[in-house]
Order: C-alpha cells, then structure tokens, then sequence
C-alpha cells in the first residue's frame, strides 16, 4: 500500500487511545485518522470519512464493542482489530469478535515495562498492516523505528544435517496467523480421531491461547489443548503453542514432545512458526508434515524450507482461500512448498500422507 494506512482508535480509556496513538505514528506508514471514546462517536466519523483498520475496544459505555462490530460488518465491513486486556474473560468475548469478522485480536499494551512496551510496537503496527491486507467480508446481523527482526537462530540452533531415521508415526507442525483462528478451526475440524500428533503456532497473545484452544475441543474429534512443557505429542490430539512462549517439538526416543521456553522476539512474534519449523526439521525429518496457513509477514517460510530440506513433506494454503496471502505466498517463493492447496483441502491431503 502506498499511501498512508488510516486508523481509528476506538476506546472508553484516554490513556489506551494516547498510547496506541503514539504506538501507531511512530511507524512511517499508519496515520491516525482519528479517536473516539465509545461507537457513537465513532459512527460518526465513519460517516465522515472511511479509516483503512479500525482498532476497537470490548467493553465499552453506551454500546459494547460486539455490538459496534456486528453493525460494521453487516453494513460497511471494514478490517477490525479487536483490542482486549489480558484476562481469561476478555479472551471468550474476543473469540466471539472473531466469530463476528474481527481480523484479529491485540492486547492493549502494559504500561512501565519498557520491553513489553517495545515489543507492542511491533506488534500492533504489524498487526495494523496485516488488518489492511486482509479481505473482510459483510457478515448478516444474525450471525454469530522497528527493532531488528531475529531469525530462529535466536532461539534453537539449524538442523544438524544428519538424516533422521524415518518411523511409522508421523507429527504435523503447523504455523498460522491474521485469519488463522478460522482456518485452524476448518483444518482440525476436518480431522478424524486417529489424526496424528500436530503442534501449532498461531500468532496470538498470552491467555488467549488457551480459551482458543478450549473452544476447539469442543468443537473436533481430535482433542485440543495449549501446549504444556514435556506434553508428548500423541495420535488424537493438537497441541497449541502459548502465547508470548516459543513452542519447540522435541524427541527422546520414539516419543516426541514439546518444549515451551521463553525468548526474544524471532521474526517479530513469539511464539514464533519458525522456531517451531526449524525444531521439527531437527528433531522430525522425514517424519514431519509442515503446514503453512494466512498470516502477515514471513514467519515460518524459511523454517518450512528448513523442513522440506530434512526430508519433510511441506503444503502451504492457497492464495485463494487465505485471508492474507503473506506467510505461504514468502514459502512459496522460496520454493519451501511442495503442494500449494486450498484451505478445505488440507487436512484430507495431510492426513493421506500419515495412512
């Protein structure tokens, strides 16, 4: 996008829209078109002028953010980033933005910690520019100056090179981002109650992760959780990175498991698609699937070539069916995809390859 990308803050809090002001104007490509303290005054900006990605608060006096969304997306859709504090309630409603047409959710910034207050910048100017990318889509009333970015290096060392001996069991690693809670629900839905072990990143803050990973469960046959550390990854099951935690797939003997471990920033998210990659190409080989799914940016497109270099077989999601064609289209440039398919079609293609 050549011009500017044009904001609306939505917030009942002043201190919230300063910060995320501030946050937002300090990346030479967003601008703060306006702010506004409950929807109300919101419409009416919108009516004078149509921001590019409007950041939204939940709870908020007169109309609740839910309530705002569902009118923006049955009349005038336009990419929503659904701003929640970290509290494991804020987390059910923001899924339900999600369900809503939400692009994604972000957290609103802690104050006072320099590092966390970095780290935000990051994010949510990213997440601004994935949220202007994204295809949204009109949804009935009815329905439910930049840090250096960090390779894995920072986190697990390459692949050894050695050949890993191929077994019987196979494992699944899969990374996702903007647009990847749908996706992720229409794969593991997909999947039977034999499918085999998965470890999944998808771009998401701490403590929603694990509301996430709740609903899921109750909505597959295979059985979802957040990922502990030293969870063994078994047939049946699907193992969620947590957020602001790195996720790494390990190996002792036959049994494979994960390993949740703090970190910087790699490829500026934690957890991170390619620190996840980049372990199951080591500790996996030939007995890995990697799947790349939409999302902004290149995380986890050198760590799918890592993988298909180690023996692993690579799919990456289809420009069609993604809601930002960044993550797969940068693997598939590389040349880290062996088969490029829509959303609908990869869980059957994957779990073929595990028969």
């Amino acid at each position: 996008m050549d011009r500017k990308i044009r904001v609306l803050i939505v917030d009942d809090s002043a201190v919230v829209r300063q910060t995320f002001a501030e946050i937002l104007s300090s990346d030479p490509g967003i601008e703060i078109m306006g702010v506004a303290a409950d929807p109300f005054i919101a419409a009416q900006r919108i009516r004078e002028e149509i921001p590019d990605v409007i950041t939204l608060d939940v709870e908020m006096p007169r109309m609740d953010g839910i309530t705002f969304l569902q009118k923006i997306m049955s009349q005038h859709p336009i990419p929503v980033l659904m701003c929640s504090s970290l509290t494991e309630k804020g987390s059910d409603t923001a899924f339900r933005a999600l369900e809503c047409g939400a692009v994604d959710i972000i957290q609103k910034p802690r104050l006072g910690v320099k590092r966390f207050i970095e780290e935000s910048r990051v994010l949510l100017c990213d997440a601004v520019k994935a949220a202007a990318m994204a295809r949204v889509r009109r949804i009935s009333p009815g329905l439910k100056e930049v840090p250096a970015k960090l390779t894995a290096d920072a986190v697990i060392t390459g692949p050894s090179g050695k050949s890993m001996i191929r077994t019987t069991e196979k494992v699944v690693a899969v990374g996702a981002s903007t647009g990847g809670t749908e996706a992720l629900r229409t794969f593991l839905e997909a999947m039977p109650a034999d499918a085999p072990g998965i470890v999944i990143v998808q771009h998401m803050p701490e403590h929603f992760t694990r509301s996430f990973a709740d609903r899921l469960d109750g909505l597959c046959r295979i059985s979802v959780k957040e990922a502990e550390d030293n969870d063994t990854v078994i047939r049946g099951r699907a193992l969620i990175a947590p957020g602001n935690r790195h996720a790494l797939l390990k190996r002792s003997g036959a049994r494979y498991y994960v390993e949740i471990k703090d970190g910087p920033l790699v490829c500026r998210h934690r957890p991170s698609v390619d620190v996840l990659f980049r372990s199951a190409a080591r500790y996996a080989g030939k007995n890995a699937i990697g799947v790349i799914m939409t999302g902004m940016g290149d995380d986890g497109a050198r760590g799918l070539l890592e993988m298909k270099e180690a023996g692993a077989l690579t799919f990456a999601q289809d420009e069609q069916s993604c809601i930002v064609y960044g993550m797969p289209k940068e693997a598939v440039k590389l040349g880290a995809a062996d088969r490029v398919l829509p959303l609908a079609s990869l869980a059957g293609a994957v779990f073929r390859e595990c028969m």
